[in-house]
């Protein structure tokens, strides 16, 4: 079985990966799972910026029609006034749509690859959002060209995505995921983790800016915008005029 480290051509779409074998399709959704489980409890400072920054810039409407892509477990919903929102989520793994279901049964759940067309009408939100997924995509200019179809000409769309590759990203996952996912699995986490962050932070704004402007900017957890020095970046866009 293959477990070397997957090389990625940057700024080339769609990306093409080895195909995973079962066992190592099984190992990679049982740990994306269990990470969503284990991230809030041990990284609660990290968890608040994630979840927190996307409430930063929210539009001016009573009433506002929600957007999540790739929601997993449904984290973020608990950062979220759903008594003011008709709240959507679409998630690609069934088992987490679930549980999504069963949590939030106010929330509609569609599970859908969000690199292909959305069962919604264009223009249907005010608001969209991305939290930690843009990154995974091998389809990204799709995934973005879909969002600017459905986003409402005065919306905006919420993102956060790693800074990967980054320093300060390498160490910090050293001590986290990587050391969850070796104590566990007892195997490498090189060729798991490099086909999971495929897209790096310039080449996701390099998509982005095909159909968004950027309104907000806000790193983690310094200030500076350096991607070697921070964790995370979180960006609110609207649509190009």
């Amino acid at each position: 079985m293959d477990y070397s480290t997957p090389q990625i051509t940057r700024f080339q779409w769609p990306k093409q990966l080895p195909a995973l074998s079962p066992e190592q399709q099984d190992i990679s959704d049982d740990f994306m799972k269990r990470w969503h489980e284990v991230l809030p409890r041990r990284y609660d400072v990290i968890e608040r910026f994630n979840h927190g920054y996307p409430l930063r810039v929210m539009p001016e409407k009573q009433q506002i029609r929600t957007l999540e892509l790739g929601a997993g477990l449904g984290g973020h919903l608990a950062f979220e006034q759903l008594e003011q929102q008709d709240y959507h989520c679409v998630e690609l793994r069934p088992a987490m749509a679930d549980h999504i279901r069963q949590h939030y049964p106010e929330v509609t759940v569609v599970t859908a690859d969000i690199q292909q067309s959305l069962p919604y009408e264009a223009g249907s939100f005010d608001r969209i959002l991305a939290i930690h997924v843009l990154e995974h995509l091998p389809d990204l200019p799709a995934t973005i060209a879909e969002v600017a179809r459905l986003l409402k000409p005065d919306g905006v769309f919420s993102i956060v995505i790693p800074c990967d590759p980054g320093l300060a990203y390498a160490i910090a996952r050293k001590i986290s995921a990587e050391r969850l996912f070796r104590k566990h699995y007892k195997l490498p986490y090189g060729w798991l983790i490099r086909r999971e962050h495929i897209n790096a932070p310039a080449e996701i704004v390099s998509v982005l800016k095909r159909h968004f402007i950027s309104i907000d900017q806000s790193f983690f957890p310094l200030l500076m915008p350096v991607v070697h020095l921070n964790l995370c970046i979180g960006m609110t866009l609207k649509l190009k005029g």
